[in-house]
């Protein structure tokens, strides 16, 4: 009985480990994508390449933002960090 229960815990927790999260960072005012995508395609730039953008949002506060080009040349935003003013 012991070894049916170990198994089923074990099985329930791989089952969990595989699922994908379905979190994506949202754009923010300043973002590149915030309203859409630019209508502006980035033909030269490879697929897969990154993109770093920084601007300052309505707080003051820096906001460093990393886009990845797709393969349909839009922009993907993959990882944004905020650096806020002491005061």
């Amino acid at each position: 009985m012991r070894r049916i229960i170990l198994l089923a815990t074990v099985g329930l927790i791989t089952c969990s480990c595989n699922q994908t999260s379905n979190f994506s960072l949202q754009p923010i005012p300043g973002s590149i994508t915030y309203g859409g995508q630019p209508t502006m395609k980035l033909t030269k730039s490879p697929i897969g390449s990154q993109l770093p953008h920084h601007f300052t949002d309505q707080w003051g506060d820096d906001v460093f933002e990393t886009y990845i080009i797709q393969p349909d040349r839009s922009l993907r935003l993959v990882n944004r960090v905020i650096i806020q003013q002491p005061f």
